[in-house]
């Protein structure tokens, strides 16, 4: 029997995945990720045609520290920093956003009118970020 078959090549197979595995999630979610952010207001909703409800059941409150992401749960807290200003902003989790098509791009996370200016210029529109789960 060669030294990579059996059942030693199905443990080190699935060692090796389980490690990859681990990596990705300490990647993800101890280091975040340095990706992109934009913000969204109940008037920008409304033009898109949207009733204003998040995806969580709330209205959508222009002055809440809140947030969308595809990639945490409704509740979560987030811290997210401005990679130009160094300025960060705790936000909770309670829509589901971007845009597939924007998310596919590299946003990763809208974030509300208020909340987005307590870390840049609502006119920048996007700005680089760190995501981080927040646990404060």
């Amino acid at each position: 029997m060669s030294p990579l078959s059996g059942p030693d090549k199905k443990d080190r197979m699935i060692k090796s995945i389980f490690g990859f595995l681990i990596s990705l999630c300490l990647a993800f979610t101890c280091h975040g990720q340095e990706l992109t952010a934009s913000w969204y207001s109940m008037e920008s909703i409304i033009l898109e045609g949207s009733s204003g409800i998040m995806a969580n059941g709330e209205k959508l409150n222009d002055e809440e520290f809140t947030c969308a992401s595809r990639d945490h749960d409704f509740g979560d807290h987030l811290r997210v920093t401005n990679m130009e200003s160094g300025k960060s902003v705790t936000v909770r989790v309670t829509d589901r956003g971007p845009a597939w098509r924007l998310y596919r791009k590299g946003r990763k996370i809208d974030l509300s009118k208020r909340a987005f200016a307590e870390i840049a210029d609502l006119e920048q529109g996007i700005i680089p970020v760190k995501i981080e789960r927040w646990r404060g």
